[in-house]
């Protein structure tokens, strides 16, 4: 079994309970505008350019059999509309200002990375979370992955947007141990103009995994400044999220600046390039106004 994975990030403290180890999964069926991982929004191998990583040695034009890497008169230039992303320019680039997003790993591949850090995930009460993107868009290669964490004993957290029909994902919720899952929008309108789809399947499928029969749900909300970040937003969201059971908690989390260099690697508009953080002040009232419908509230 195969999968698609843009990063394994090891020691992970925001991703769960404990220490634990994140598998991002490529391709997403959202468009959030503010997403923070856009590299893995696009299902396929894609190519990233750090302009301020190139040296000018020009590898990258031997190499490159589509045109895409050019001599300018000694100087190099990435013409995005011409790459295939074969990958062939990234290969060569020691100081990788041409990098691969998405590498193509079998479960036994995801394993060896994730069995190295067993004796971290006993101590803390951690283990492994899969995330994106969109973990259920490979629901196949989830759902093995899942297997053979069980199979060793491997807590398992999985991060879903749960936007997938329920049938889907019922299969991934037998080998869940911790489900994080957002509501970024009460409003349906609003949610399909800032995340491209409505938001009926979504609440329902939440309403279905907290029926308090499955595993244990963190519910989370992305602070977008002037998209989520409203008073009426937060305290819908967590009226809905204080019907569901087996809530360990509900969190706000605060808006991440860091993605902007990913969105110009990729040659996408950032909206939100000059959106900042939310001041410790706002994080509290949100907190404080989530609180009121009787929800344990955190900020991450």
């Amino acid at each position: 079994m195969k999968g698609i994975v843009t990063d394994i990030q090891r020691f992970s403290l925001s991703d769960g309970p404990g220490i634990r180890t994140t598998v991002f999964f490529k391709g997403c069926n959202m468009r959030c505008a503010w997403c923070h991982n856009p590299e893995t929004i696009n299902p396929k191998q894609e190519i990233m350019y750090t302009q301020s990583n190139c040296i000018g040695c020009l590898k990258c034009v031997c190499a490159c059999r589509t045109g895409a890497q050019t001599d300018l008169g000694g100087m190099h230039a990435f013409i995005r509309e011409k790459c295939v992303n074969c990958g062939r320019c990234a290969e060569i680039c020691y100081p990788e200002a041409m990098a691969v997003s998405g590498k193509t790993m079998t479960v036994d591949d995801v394993m060896r990375e994730i069995a190295q850090d067993r004796i971290y995930y006993d101590r803390s009460g951690g283990g492994v979370t899969l995330s994106g993107g969109e973990a259920t868009c490979q629901a196949e290669f989830a759902l093995a992955l899942m297997r053979a964490c069980r199979d060793e004993g491997i807590q398992v957290g999985l991060e879903s947007n749960l936007l997938a029909p329920y049938k889907d994902l019922e299969p991934l919720f037998e080998y869940t141990d911790i489900l994080m899952a957002d509501i970024k929008l009460m409003d349906d309108g609003g949610h399909r103009e800032w995340v491209g789809v409505g938001n009926a399947r979504v609440l329902e499928n939440m309403r279905r995994a907290g029926d308090g029969s499955r595993s244990r749900m963190i519910v989370r909300t992305p602070l977008i400044p002037g998209v989520t970040d409203s008073d009426d937003n937060i305290r819908q969201i967590a009226a809905f999220v204080s019907g569901l059971k087996d809530i360990m908690y509900y969190e706000l989390l605060n808006f991440n600046p860091l993605g902007d260099g990913k969105y110009r690697g990729l040659g996408m508009e950032n909206r939100f390039a000059s959106a900042r953080p939310l001041n410790a002040e706002r994080l509290k009232r949100l907190k404080q106004i989530a609180e009121e419908s009787g929800v344990p509230t955190r900020i991450g």
